[in-house]
């Protein structure tokens, strides 16, 4: 059986950000995950969380899925807090043996010490730009697509040996005429095109 790590990165702000479309988004996910027969686990950072029981979980999944809104270009802090504490503590047992490199064997380099190759990630992040902010070069992200302006993160997923899948994007998220359905429909068909 496949196995999943749903991961909400989702940090609450009342009144602001409340976390509904993230947890509208995972919803989503669970249902193709428990329909395309996966087993599941999950993790809300905002519920707090044990870092050996999150090292378990990683052990444990084949894939894991990371919804997040993107605050101030990148992960809520408490997410970016939830990847340090997970993925430091993970050091010679779930993540990474060192950075890879070698005195004996120049031919390792620096990124390739990872202890989770065979594992895969898929990223799906709300925004609150529009996508045409993305592949522009006169939009504010200077012509980067949302995976570049998101390196950081994915160099985290890489430096540990892990494989993405393409990302999901929700953008303009507090227009008036936002379409939750589309939005919803939109991950499902992103799922179904990557993951089957």
């Amino acid at each position: 059986m496949k196995r999943v790590l749903l991961l909400n990165l989702h940090q609450k702000y009342e009144g602001i950000a409340n976390g509904n479309l993230t947890r509208d988004l995972l919803k989503e996910a669970r249902s193709f995950f428990k329909s395309n027969g996966y087993e599941i686990k999950e993790t809300t950072i905002d519920e707090g969380y044990d870092v050996l029981e999150e090292l378990e979980k990683f052990k444990w999944t084949d894939l894991f899925f990371v919804q997040s809104p993107v605050y101030w270009m990148g992960l809520p802090w408490l997410g970016k807090k939830y990847i340090d504490d997970i993925f430091s503590a993970g050091v010679n047992t779930v993540t990474y043996s060192s950075d890879g490199r070698s005195r004996n064997d120049p031919s390792k380099t620096y990124g390739s010490g990872g202890l989770m190759e065979g594992k895969r990630y898929m990223l799906s992040f709300t925004y609150n730009c529009p996508v045409s902010e993305f592949n522009n070069p006169n939009g504010f992200f200077d012509g980067l697509s949302v995976d570049e302006a998101n390196v950081a993160l994915h160099k985290t997923f890489q430096f540990c040996g892990v494989k993405p899948y393409p990302t999901y994007s929700v953008h303009d998220i507090f227009k008036s005429e936002f379409d939750i359905t589309g939005v919803l429909n939109g991950l499902q068909e992103h799922l179904k095109q990557n993951l089957n």
